[in-house]
């Protein structure tokens, strides 16, 4: 699970990733079971915004999709992402195993080096998934034409073609 501000942006990306199966937009990382939308966002919840990413290793690796992750956005902002602000918008990433964690901390060694503030995204063990509701999944397919679409996730999907043009579906 990787969470880094709104989800929306993403689902967006990783739904432009070849090998990439699957996006769940959803909330994980914290104590309240089952939480809704409104939940998270009164920030009690210690939930964040995430997505379960699915891919197939044989044509994407773990470390290409972390990369990405830390591409898309900054991991040096404590609970805060551009215009979004709270808990809920925390950089995180929530993994399975132990394998999995050496990957993510390895792989933000090196993402550190991109950066002059040091990296505050939490790795976290994940506990649960709670996926979001229906009219959040692949939401900027869904309403492209939404301003927050076209002033924050275009952007980051401009950025995504330009620095990962091969790993992208054609």
């Amino acid at each position: 699970m990787l969470g880094g501000g709104c989800f929306w942006c993403l689902d967006a990306a990783y739904r432009l990733v070849k090998g990439v199966t699957k996006v769940t937009s959803g909330y994980a990382g914290g104590h309240v079971p089952n939480p809704t939308m409104e939940q998270v966002y009164t920030q009690t919840t210690g939930h964040a915004e995430v997505v379960r990413v699915e891919f197939d290793s044989k044509i994407i690796n773990f470390e290409d999709i972390l990369d990405i992750f830390w591409a898309q956005h900054d991991p040096t902002s404590l609970n805060k992402q551009m215009y979004d602000e709270g808990p809920e918008y925390r950089s995180i990433i929530l993994y399975k195993d132990e394998v999995q964690k050496k990957i993510i901390e390895k792989s933000k060694k090196e993402a550190q080096k991109l950066w002059d503030k040091p990296i505050v995204t939490e790795v976290v063990p994940l506990k649960t998934f709670y996926p979001a509701d229906d009219d959040q999944q692949d939401f900027f397919n869904k309403y492209p034409e939404r301003s927050y679409c076209q002033i924050i996730i275009n952007p980051k999907l401009k950025k995504l073609r330009d620095k990962y043009a091969r790993l992208l579906k054609t």
